[in-house]
Protein backbone atom coordinates (compact mmCIF):
# COMPACT_ATOMS: atom_id res chain seq x y z
CA UNK A 1 0.00 0.00 0.00
CA UNK A 2 0.62 3.62 -0.70
CA UNK A 3 2.05 5.75 2.01
CA UNK A 4 0.28 9.05 0.94
CA UNK A 5 -2.72 10.22 -0.94
CA UNK A 6 -3.78 13.40 -2.08
CA UNK A 7 -7.62 14.68 -1.20
CA UNK A 8 -9.29 17.09 -3.79
CA UNK A 9 -11.92 18.83 -1.44
CA UNK A 10 -15.22 18.94 -3.31
CA UNK A 11 -17.35 20.22 -0.94
CA UNK A 12 -17.79 23.81 -2.28
CA UNK A 13 -18.88 22.38 -5.37
CA UNK A 14 -20.10 19.10 -5.44
CA UNK A 15 -21.61 19.32 -2.11
CA UNK A 16 -23.10 22.42 -2.39
CA UNK A 17 -24.80 22.05 -5.58
CA UNK A 18 -27.39 19.34 -3.91
CA UNK A 19 -28.29 21.81 -1.37
CA UNK A 20 -31.99 22.73 -1.62
CA UNK A 21 -31.29 26.42 -0.98
CA UNK A 22 -28.23 28.37 -2.12
CA UNK A 23 -25.67 29.23 0.12
CA UNK A 24 -24.35 32.96 0.36
CA UNK A 25 -20.93 33.98 -1.80
CA UNK A 26 -19.12 34.67 2.13
CA UNK A 27 -20.22 31.52 3.08
CA UNK A 28 -18.87 29.76 0.67
CA UNK A 29 -15.49 31.73 0.56
CA UNK A 30 -15.42 31.12 4.19
CA UNK A 31 -16.03 27.45 3.57
CA UNK A 32 -12.89 27.37 1.28
CA UNK A 33 -10.56 29.08 3.57
CA UNK A 34 -11.03 26.75 6.21
CA UNK A 35 -10.76 24.10 4.22
CA UNK A 36 -7.45 25.22 2.90
CA UNK A 37 -6.05 26.42 6.64
CA UNK A 38 -6.65 22.49 7.36
CA UNK A 39 -4.27 21.59 4.63
CA UNK A 40 -6.38 21.10 1.36
CA UNK A 41 -4.44 22.21 -1.59
CA UNK A 42 -6.91 21.10 -4.17
CA UNK A 43 -10.74 22.06 -3.82
CA UNK A 44 -13.57 21.89 -6.42
CA UNK A 45 -14.45 25.67 -6.15
CA UNK A 46 -17.50 26.02 -8.58
CA UNK A 47 -18.92 24.66 -11.74
CA UNK A 48 -19.00 26.65 -14.73
CA UNK A 49 -22.84 25.88 -15.72
CA UNK A 50 -26.30 26.80 -17.05
CA UNK A 51 -27.14 28.76 -13.75
CA UNK A 52 -30.54 28.30 -14.73
CA UNK A 53 -29.96 24.20 -14.34
CA UNK A 54 -27.65 24.64 -11.08
CA UNK A 55 -29.00 28.19 -9.08
CA UNK A 56 -26.38 26.85 -6.65
CA UNK A 57 -23.33 28.12 -8.76
CA UNK A 58 -24.51 30.90 -10.40
CA UNK A 59 -22.16 32.95 -8.25
CA UNK A 60 -19.08 31.02 -10.08
CA UNK A 61 -17.20 34.13 -10.76
CA UNK A 62 -18.17 35.78 -7.54
CA UNK A 63 -16.99 33.27 -5.61
CA UNK A 64 -13.79 32.96 -7.65
CA UNK A 65 -12.92 36.39 -7.51
CA UNK A 66 -12.79 36.32 -3.68
CA UNK A 67 -10.44 33.76 -2.86
CA UNK A 68 -6.88 34.89 -2.21
CA UNK A 69 -4.26 33.25 -4.09
CA UNK A 70 -2.25 31.50 -2.73
CA UNK A 71 0.89 29.39 -3.83
CA UNK A 72 0.37 25.66 -4.24
CA UNK A 73 -3.15 25.48 -4.01
CA UNK A 74 -5.31 24.92 -7.25
CA UNK A 75 -8.70 26.03 -7.14
CA UNK A 76 -10.54 23.58 -9.39
CA UNK A 77 -13.54 24.32 -11.76
CA UNK A 78 -16.09 21.84 -12.94
CA UNK A 79 -16.91 22.42 -16.71
CA UNK A 80 -19.06 20.21 -19.23
CA UNK A 81 -18.28 22.49 -22.08
CA UNK A 82 -16.31 25.23 -24.09
CA UNK A 83 -18.51 27.91 -22.92
CA UNK A 84 -17.67 26.83 -19.37
CA UNK A 85 -13.94 26.30 -19.58
CA UNK A 86 -13.94 29.90 -21.19
CA UNK A 87 -15.63 31.25 -17.81
CA UNK A 88 -13.78 28.92 -15.82
CA UNK A 89 -10.69 30.25 -17.48
CA UNK A 90 -11.49 34.22 -17.64
CA UNK A 91 -12.36 33.78 -13.83
CA UNK A 92 -8.94 32.83 -12.56
CA UNK A 93 -9.08 28.96 -12.04
CA UNK A 94 -5.84 27.33 -12.24
CA UNK A 95 -7.36 23.96 -12.85
CA UNK A 96 -10.15 22.67 -14.82
CA UNK A 97 -12.17 19.44 -14.37
CA UNK A 98 -14.90 17.75 -16.89
CA UNK A 99 -17.45 15.27 -16.12
CA UNK A 100 -17.79 12.13 -19.42
CA UNK A 101 -20.40 9.62 -18.25
CA UNK A 102 -19.79 6.54 -19.32
CA UNK A 103 -23.67 6.42 -19.88
CA UNK A 104 -25.34 7.61 -22.75
CA UNK A 105 -28.61 8.16 -21.45
CA UNK A 106 -27.10 9.72 -18.04
CA UNK A 107 -24.54 12.12 -20.47
CA UNK A 108 -27.89 13.33 -21.93
CA UNK A 109 -29.89 13.92 -19.44
CA UNK A 110 -27.09 15.67 -17.31
CA UNK A 111 -25.23 17.66 -20.25
CA UNK A 112 -28.08 17.73 -22.84
CA UNK A 113 -25.12 15.56 -25.49
CA UNK A 114 -24.06 12.21 -26.49
CA UNK A 115 -20.95 10.36 -24.41
CA UNK A 116 -19.94 11.09 -27.77
CA UNK A 117 -19.92 14.31 -28.00
CA UNK A 118 -18.49 15.15 -24.47
CA UNK A 119 -15.27 13.16 -25.41
CA UNK A 120 -14.98 15.09 -28.29
CA UNK A 121 -15.75 18.79 -26.18
CA UNK A 122 -13.21 17.61 -23.91
CA UNK A 123 -10.59 17.15 -26.12
CA UNK A 124 -11.24 20.37 -27.79
CA UNK A 125 -11.12 21.93 -23.80
CA UNK A 126 -8.10 20.07 -22.93
CA UNK A 127 -5.84 21.56 -25.92
CA UNK A 128 -7.50 25.22 -24.76
CA UNK A 129 -6.45 24.70 -21.46
CA UNK A 130 -2.68 23.25 -22.34
CA UNK A 131 -2.64 26.74 -24.08
CA UNK A 132 -3.34 28.68 -21.58
CA UNK A 133 -1.48 26.56 -18.93
CA UNK A 134 -4.17 25.80 -17.09
CA UNK A 135 -4.44 22.30 -15.77
CA UNK A 136 -6.64 19.79 -17.21
CA UNK A 137 -8.58 16.72 -15.35
CA UNK A 138 -11.46 14.35 -16.75
CA UNK A 139 -13.87 12.08 -14.36
CA UNK A 140 -15.57 9.16 -16.29
CA UNK A 141 -19.35 9.56 -14.30
CA UNK A 142 -21.49 6.66 -13.11
CA UNK A 143 -18.66 4.43 -13.56
CA UNK A 144 -20.01 1.48 -11.98
CA UNK A 145 -23.66 2.20 -12.65
CA UNK A 146 -26.40 4.26 -13.96
CA UNK A 147 -29.63 5.21 -12.67
CA UNK A 148 -31.66 4.83 -16.38
CA UNK A 149 -29.18 2.15 -17.78
CA UNK A 150 -28.36 0.02 -14.89
CA UNK A 151 -24.92 -1.85 -14.74
CA UNK A 152 -22.11 -0.18 -16.55
CA UNK A 153 -19.99 -2.24 -17.82
CA UNK A 154 -16.02 -1.93 -17.44
CA UNK A 155 -15.06 -2.47 -20.87
CA UNK A 156 -17.22 0.80 -21.27
CA UNK A 157 -15.90 2.66 -19.03
CA UNK A 158 -11.89 1.95 -20.22
CA UNK A 159 -13.13 2.72 -23.50
CA UNK A 160 -14.23 6.23 -22.33
CA UNK A 161 -11.04 6.75 -20.14
CA UNK A 162 -8.57 5.62 -23.15
CA UNK A 163 -11.05 8.31 -25.49
CA UNK A 164 -10.38 10.52 -22.98
CA UNK A 165 -6.75 10.26 -22.35
CA UNK A 166 -5.79 10.88 -25.99
CA UNK A 167 -6.20 15.24 -24.66
CA UNK A 168 -3.31 14.42 -22.17
CA UNK A 169 -5.01 14.93 -18.97
CA UNK A 170 -3.25 15.36 -15.66
CA UNK A 171 -5.34 12.64 -14.11
CA UNK A 172 -8.65 10.35 -15.17
CA UNK A 173 -11.01 9.89 -12.11
CA UNK A 174 -13.58 7.05 -12.50
CA UNK A 175 -16.75 8.50 -10.28
CA UNK A 176 -19.47 6.47 -8.08
CA UNK A 177 -21.79 9.05 -9.04
CA UNK A 178 -24.71 7.07 -7.82
CA UNK A 179 -22.80 5.15 -5.05
CA UNK A 180 -23.61 1.28 -6.15
CA UNK A 181 -20.34 0.35 -6.80
CA UNK A 182 -18.08 -2.34 -3.98
CA UNK A 183 -14.99 -3.14 -3.37
CA UNK A 184 -14.32 -5.57 -5.89
CA UNK A 185 -15.77 -3.81 -8.59
CA UNK A 186 -12.85 -0.95 -7.31
CA UNK A 187 -10.19 -3.20 -7.93
CA UNK A 188 -11.14 -4.34 -11.09
CA UNK A 189 -11.54 -1.46 -12.60
CA UNK A 190 -8.52 -0.03 -11.51
CA UNK A 191 -6.38 -2.80 -12.58
CA UNK A 192 -7.86 -2.62 -16.01
CA UNK A 193 -7.47 1.18 -16.00
CA UNK A 194 -3.85 0.72 -15.06
CA UNK A 195 -2.99 -1.83 -18.21
CA UNK A 196 -5.23 0.15 -20.50
CA UNK A 197 -3.02 3.30 -19.65
CA UNK A 198 0.13 2.31 -17.96
CA UNK A 199 1.33 5.48 -16.45
CA UNK A 200 -1.44 7.66 -16.50
CA UNK A 201 -2.30 9.34 -12.95
CA UNK A 202 -5.57 7.86 -11.49
CA UNK A 203 -8.66 9.31 -9.22
CA UNK A 204 -11.30 8.23 -7.25
CA UNK A 205 -14.58 9.86 -6.67
CA UNK A 206 -16.95 7.45 -4.57
CA UNK A 207 -20.18 8.30 -3.14
CA UNK A 208 -21.92 6.97 0.21
CA UNK A 209 -25.29 6.13 -1.36
CA UNK A 210 -25.19 2.61 -0.14
CA UNK A 211 -22.73 3.01 2.51
CA UNK A 212 -19.86 1.51 0.65
CA UNK A 213 -18.07 5.06 -0.31
CA UNK A 214 -14.88 4.39 2.77
CA UNK A 215 -14.61 0.59 1.59
CA UNK A 216 -14.45 1.74 -2.37
CA UNK A 217 -11.91 4.66 -1.03
CA UNK A 218 -9.50 2.28 1.11
CA UNK A 219 -9.80 -0.57 -2.37
CA UNK A 220 -8.63 2.39 -4.70
CA UNK A 221 -5.79 3.39 -2.23
CA UNK A 222 -5.20 -0.84 -2.04
CA UNK A 223 -4.96 -0.66 -5.74
CA UNK A 224 -2.69 2.44 -6.13
CA UNK A 225 -5.05 5.10 -6.98
CA UNK A 226 -3.51 8.30 -5.47
CA UNK A 227 -5.96 11.35 -5.13
CA UNK A 228 -9.36 10.83 -3.71
CA UNK A 229 -12.55 13.08 -3.59
CA UNK A 230 -14.01 14.17 -0.70
CA UNK A 231 -16.50 16.47 1.20
CA UNK A 232 -16.66 18.18 4.24
CA UNK A 233 -19.21 16.82 6.20
CA UNK A 234 -20.20 14.42 3.69
CA UNK A 235 -22.54 16.31 2.04
CA UNK A 236 -23.10 16.42 -1.43
CA UNK A 237 -24.77 14.31 -4.51
CA UNK A 238 -25.65 14.33 -8.00
CA UNK A 239 -28.89 16.69 -8.83
CA UNK A 240 -29.88 14.88 -12.14
CA UNK A 241 -29.38 11.32 -10.28
CA UNK A 242 -32.51 10.06 -8.11
CA UNK A 243 -30.97 9.46 -4.73
CA UNK A 244 -27.61 10.33 -4.92
CA UNK A 245 -26.81 11.31 -1.89
CA UNK A 246 -23.96 11.57 0.12
CA UNK A 247 -19.76 11.93 -1.02
CA UNK A 248 -17.35 10.63 1.65
CA UNK A 249 -16.86 12.92 4.16
CA UNK A 250 -13.46 14.35 4.20
CA UNK A 251 -12.49 13.86 8.00
CA UNK A 252 -13.99 10.63 7.97
CA UNK A 253 -11.57 9.56 4.88
CA UNK A 254 -8.01 11.54 6.39
CA UNK A 255 -9.27 9.34 9.91
CA UNK A 256 -9.42 5.61 8.07
CA UNK A 257 -5.98 7.02 6.27
CA UNK A 258 -4.09 8.64 9.21
CA UNK A 259 -5.11 5.35 11.08
CA UNK A 260 -3.65 3.29 8.42
CA UNK A 261 -0.35 5.11 8.46
CA UNK A 262 -1.04 7.16 4.89
CA UNK A 263 -0.19 11.06 5.11
CA UNK A 264 -2.91 12.89 3.50
CA UNK A 265 -1.18 16.38 4.97
CA UNK A 266 -4.38 17.65 6.39
CA UNK A 267 -5.58 18.39 9.71
CA UNK A 268 -8.25 16.35 11.03
CA UNK A 269 -8.78 18.48 13.93
CA UNK A 270 -9.58 21.54 11.45
CA UNK A 271 -11.55 19.36 9.77
CA UNK A 272 -13.87 18.20 12.27
CA UNK A 273 -13.79 21.69 13.74
CA UNK A 274 -14.68 22.93 10.03
CA UNK A 275 -17.75 20.18 9.51
CA UNK A 276 -19.40 21.03 12.22
CA UNK A 277 -19.14 25.24 11.25
CA UNK A 278 -20.74 23.81 7.94
CA UNK A 279 -23.48 22.24 10.18
CA UNK A 280 -24.02 25.79 11.43
CA UNK A 281 -24.41 27.62 8.20
CA UNK A 282 -26.98 24.60 6.49
CA UNK A 283 -28.73 24.52 9.81
CA UNK A 284 -29.01 20.72 9.95
CA UNK A 285 -26.67 17.79 10.68
CA UNK A 286 -24.39 16.75 7.95
CA UNK A 287 -23.87 12.92 7.22
CA UNK A 288 -20.03 12.59 8.92
CA UNK A 289 -19.45 10.57 11.72
CA UNK A 290 -16.42 11.93 12.97
CA UNK A 291 -18.32 15.60 13.27
CA UNK A 292 -20.24 13.26 16.05
CA UNK A 293 -17.39 10.78 17.77
CA UNK A 294 -14.10 12.93 17.18
CA UNK A 295 -11.15 11.83 16.29
CA UNK A 296 -9.25 8.63 18.28
CA UNK A 297 -6.89 9.09 20.72
CA UNK A 298 -8.82 12.46 21.71
CA UNK A 299 -7.38 15.53 20.52
CA UNK A 300 -7.72 18.84 21.30
CA UNK A 301 -11.56 20.33 20.08
CA UNK A 302 -10.35 23.30 17.28
CA UNK A 303 -12.45 25.86 17.36
CA UNK A 304 -14.82 26.42 14.42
Amino acid sequence: MQRSVEILEVGPRDGLQNEPGVVPTATKVDFIQRAVAAGIRRLEVASFVNPKRVPQMADAEDVLKALPRREGVHYVGLVLNRKGFDRAAAAGCTEIGMAVVASDTFNQRNQGVSTRESIDAWLDIAAAAHAAGIRAQVTVSAAFGCPFEGEIAPERVVEVAVACAQGQPHEVAIADTIGVGVPSQVTDLVARLKAALPGMPLRGHFHNTRNTGLANAYAAVEAGVGVLDASIGGIGGCPFAPAATGNIPTEDLVYMLRRMGVETGVDLERLIATARWLQDQLGRNVPGLLVKAGSFPAQPAVAA
